[in-house]
């Protein structure tokens, strides 16, 4: 189940005992889909969190930070799910533009960008709010022993939970429309790059169970940056200091948001989140949290050989390099019972799947941008052109 099947479950299963260490050759699709409705969801969120305990423990050499920050951001997406009538009432459905009823989960996860780990990660009906889920994931920041600092986009800013960040002690840099405030309105269409400012409650806010009043402000600070197409982008923060956190460091910091973005690119076209292997609640957990899991074994074994490829700086290429990470996860999927079940050498594993790595590498080509197209996601249209990938699973 870590390796995720997405062949046909009886190759699968045939591939898997071919190497598994066990007595058995064979087991049937059935006896396995058995098996697995005894085994909880959370048992492999607690892998996660295993995993992400063992990095971040005495491992001050490997963890990079920021101006001694963890940079960390939290986004959404949603995810398209069976429909049946488990899931259904479970996550409801969804009618889009075309009046096709779909089942949606929104899924929100909690991502260290500089680390390439999934913090957290949850699965909710698309009804759920992203704030509320995000104030639940940035809560268990508050003890983790690091500085952090939290990169958000304009749909995540609000009173409520940069009132949450203050409490927690967590600092932030959020992107804001213009219209989120009469000051933030007021600044943006100002000659200012840089001010100060109180924020308050909306007036129309619910205070209920709140431990703020509609009096209650908060002071951040507004910085409005540049971009190259000549937009520009609004952020409050929580770095007042102007001496260490001058306004031309912004637009860079904020860049790294877009990592987040990426992972979902490799959650949803690399890993294949979306292909369940099964109709019922438990098995979508089951593999949801499994793809979170084989995301941080690939950011971990990859890291190691991305760093290589750094530390080497070959000047007489025109571009750097980095590990394929399609190719990578379809390495590591081949050998993940070596790595977890058999009695062979781990090192050699890890050895072989090294000079796999540094064989399989992408360029990276800076300063590249596509157009959005948002037509693909209200008619769902196929692209004219075919994309040029295929998954390695």
């Amino acid at each position: 189940m870590i390796s995720l099947v997405k062949k046909s479950l009886q190759l699968e299963l045939h591939n898997f005992m071919q190497i598994a260490p066990s007595k058995h050759k064979s087991v049937s699709n059935s006896a396995f889909n058995q098996a697995r409705m005894k085994i909880k969801p959370e048992l492999f969120k607690h892998f996660v969190s295993t995993l992400n305990k063992q990095f971040y423990t005495d491992n001050d050499e490997r963890v990079i930070l920021w101006n001694n920050f963890r940079l960390i951001s939290c986004d959404g997406s949603y995810l398209t799910l069976p429909i049946t009538k488990e899931i259904i009432k479970e996550y409801n459905t969804f009618t889009n533009q075309n009046t096709t009823q779909v089942v949606i989960g929104r899924t929100s996860v909690l991502y260290d960008l500089e680390n390439h780990m999934i913090l957290d990660g949850v699965l909710s009906p698309y009804k759920t709010g992203e704030r509320q889920l995000a104030i639940e994931q940035l809560k268990s920041l508050k003890n983790s022993g690091y500085n952090e600092l939290v990169l958000l986009d304009r749909g995540y800013p609000s009173f409520d939970l940069i009132y949450q960040l203050k409490k927690w002690k967590i600092d932030f840099v959020i992107r804001t429309k213009a219209n989120f405030s009469n000051q933030i309105n007021e600044f943006a269409q100002s000659s200012l790059t840089d001010t100060e400012m109180e924020i308050k409650p909306g007036k129309n806010a619910s205070l209920l169970s709140k431990l703020y009043g509609k009096k209650d402000s908060i002071k951040v600070r507004s910085v409005k940056i540049i971009l190259d197409s000549g937009e520009q982008e609004i952020l409050i923060t929580s770095l007042q200091n102007t001496k260490d956190y001058p306004v031309e460091i912004f637009k860079d910091l904020y860049f790294k948001r877009w990592g987040i973005e990426t992972l979902y690119d490799k959650l949803k076209n690399k890993l294949l989140i979306e292909e369940f292997t099964g109709y019922s609640k438990t098995t979508i957990l089951q593999d949801f949290y499994c793809t979170l899991f084989l995301s941080n074994i690939q950011s971990l074994l990859v890291s190691e050989a991305n760093e290589e490829l750094k530390n080497k700086g070959e000047n007489n290429k025109m571009y750097e390099y980095k590990v394929n990470t399609n190719l990578s996860i379809g390495f590591i999927k081949t050998r993940l019972v070596e790595l977890f079940l058999k009695d062979s050498d781990t090192e050699n594993v890890l050895n072989e799947l090294d000079k796999l790595f540094l064989k399989n590498l992408i360029p990276l080509r800076p300063n590249r941008s596509f157009p959005r197209n948002t037509l693909k996601y209200r008619k769902r249209k196929k692209p004219t052109i075919t994309k040029n990938f295929k998954p390695a699973f």
